[in-house]
């Protein structure tokens, strides 16, 4: 990881995205939350059979 001018690093996120890009990201995270929702749920169904 190398460091640019002035000892600001390259690979800095982006601070402006398009909408684009932000519907794409929520979209991603949507997608995380709904399959961690149903592992949780999967979880206390095996917990509840101990």
């Amino acid at each position: 990881m190398g460091n640019g001018c002035c000892g600001v690093s390259e690979q800095r996120a982006r601070s402006f995205l398009t909408k684009e890009e932000r519907i794409g990201m929520l979209n991603e995270y949507k997608d995380y939350l709904e399959k961690e929702a149903q592992g949780v749920s999967e979880r206390i169904k095996d917990l509840e059979k101990e």
